[in-house]
């Protein structure tokens, strides 16, 4: 696969808590001309993104982030203040202390009602594999399966850890066919990239994914 057709694959992202508008515009500027799958940004930008780019950029955000441990009530007013404001795709973090007590049928019982919220648009599940034994990896792919979330991810980015390939094969087994994968954080090097995506996912969520292939492209 060429460098730049892996962008297909990339949510080009910048959640810093420093970000400004600047900076958003340049990823969305970047994204538009990479045609990356979407941006991946704060709630507190979605509308001005929205009002500046219109239907040229497909934005997407984060709900219960980074922590997860949120009520699903909050949760559900920042789905739906995001997608009044024009995101069209969420990656929600899943209440981590839900896991750790064995209570899967809360996790479950959260995802699937912030996606009856989302509707036809799409949510992404993150787990944050760094904290996670494999068999709360394996419970959580049923919980996602079950739950009718369109992804499971692998990470927030603000963990001890990022995506690796071995999570990405553990999900593969345990997922069901309608759910995709998306790997986050720890992406480096187009060698990373094409590594996450040779694997199976769908979507790959980076901050350097463009700065990458441009330098590829520079040579």
């Amino acid at each position: 696969m060429q460098p730049k057709e892996m962008l297909h694959y990339v949510d080009h992202t910048l959640l810093k808590p420093t970000a400004t508008w600047e900076s958003i515009k340049h990823l969305c500027d970047e994204a538009i001309e990479f045609q990356t799958a979407s941006v991946c940004i704060p709630a507190c930008y979605i509308k001005r993104v929205h009002d500046t780019y219109g239907e040229k950029i497909n934005i997407c955000t984060v709900v219960g982030f980074p922590l997860g441990y949120s009520v699903t009530e909050a949760k559900l007013v920042e789905t739906r203040q995001a997608l009044a404001d024009g995101a069209n795709e969420v990656d929600m973090v899943v209440n981590i202390t839900d896991v750790k007590n064995g209570d899967f049928k809360a996790v479950e019982e959260e995802i699937a009602a912030l996606k009856k919220e989302v509707g036809d648009k799409i949510l992404k599940v993150i787990i944050e594999t760094c904290y996670l034994t494999e068999e709360e990896k394996i419970a959580l792919c049923k919980a996602v399966t079950n739950a009718g979330a369109d992804f499971i991810k692998t990470s927030t980015g603000f963990g001890t850890g990022g995506a690796t390939l071995e999570d990405i094969l553990l999900f593969k087994k345990n997922i069901g066919p309608n759910v995709k994968m998306k790997a986050a954080g720890g992406v480096r090097s187009i060698e990373d990239l094409e590594a996450f995506i040779e694997a199976g996912c769908a979507r790959v969520g980076t901050s350097s994914a463009v700065k990458l292939v441009k330098e590829v492209l520079d040579k």
